[in-house]
């Protein structure tokens, strides 16, 4: 959670806890006396959709047990002003008081609250978040700033070239490796997918975690053995601890796998991202996720999650009592 201790403090750490600089977007965010503990961004709707986005919104803040929220428009006056006064109206109509309502553009900061000219005069604030606290605190903590949303989307993008052509003969190899495996177990072909799938699970985890590269072979070889839904569940479970390691992992996973094993990998980058805090790269995995497969049942898991603002801490209760019930 982002302690604020000023407005300035407020506008600066906006694109660490999303992850990029937003533009024609709402931002919300929910607080705990000073603390952010949610935040969710949207593009900037049409006016049409303003009542429902408004209220969809709302609904995410009043799940929070937020004590305050702060909205924030990033835009032109006449595309941002109906949007921030909708979702305040239907945050305050949720019981959750709005502390500001700010648009943001261009350097400047526009309060829809303050009608005093001498403090928040028709031409806007400027504003400086050089040295902020909250922003040096992020970055300290390994947030980045990306400069937009289609930056951050790119670092998902699949490695072409040479290192393609490389990993689909890896692919190769590792497809005849699994017919080897089920040829040399024929009793319990599962169990020994299963088996060779946690050790190949559990290797690539502790080579990230050591800083070492995933050669070609491994990474085709955990590609393949997600397929098989208890391996990919023993990954699910893993995800936990160090979530920076389980992030770089699965998008190195992600960008590297033969484009019809994405699903796996993709759902996994989603769910750490989505327990690191890092929301935005969450919805990009998902997209990609849902791209590759839209029946994909933990991608559709995640994606309500994500839709019906789970938290982390939620999310770990009800997976915790799931687990329980499946071992009585």
């Amino acid at each position: 959670m982002t302690t604020l201790r000023s407005l300035r403090d407020l506008l600066a750490v906006v694109p660490y806890l999303l992850g990029f600089h937003p533009a024609d977007s709402v931002v919300l965010l929910a607080l705990r006396r000073r603390e952010v503990i949610f935040q969710v961004r949207a593009d900037l709707p049409p006016p049409a959709e303003v009542p429902d986005v408004s209220g969809q919104l709302a609904e995410l803040v009043r799940r929070q047990d937020a004590t305050s929220a702060v909205v924030l428009g990033y835009g032109t006056g006449a595309s941002a002003t109906p949007v921030v006064l909708g979702v305040r109206t239907a945050v305050e109509a949720v019981g959750v008081p709005v502390l500001d309502a700010l648009r943001v553009a261009d350097g400047r900061y526009w309060s829809y609250l303050c009608t005093e000219p001498s403090c928040c005069p028709p031409e806007g604030r400027p504003y400086d978040v050089s040295g902020s606290p909250a922003a040096t605190e992020a970055v300290v903590a390994g947030y980045v700033a990306l400069p937009s949303r289609a930056v951050l989307a790119r670092r998902l993008d699949p490695v072409d070239g040479a290192a393609r052509l490389a990993l689909a003969e890896a692919a190769s190899r590792a497809d005849q490796r699994l017919l080897g495996l089920i040829e040399r177990h024929p009793a319990d072909p599962a169990g020994a997918v299963l088996r060779a799938g946690r050790d190949a699970v559990d290797d690539a985890v502790l080579r990230q975690r050591s800083g070492l590269r995933l050669d070609d072979d491994r990474v085709a070889w955990l590609s393949v053995v997600l397929v098989h839904l208890p391996v990919r569940d023993h990954a699910w479970e893993s995800v936990g601890g160090d979530l920076g390691t389980h992030v770089s992992l699965w998008t190195e996973v992600l960008r590297r796998s033969p484009p019809e094993l994405t699903v796996a990998p993709a759902t996994l980058l989603s769910f750490a991202a989505w327990r690191a805090g890092e929301g935005a790269l969450a919805s990009i995995a998902l997209s990609r996720a849902l791209a590759a497969d839209p029946e994909y049942e933990m991608a559709r898991l995640m994606a309500r999650a994500l839709a019906g603002g789970l938290s982390p801490a939620e999310w770990s209760l009800a997976w915790a009592r799931t687990t329980d019930r499946g071992s009585a």
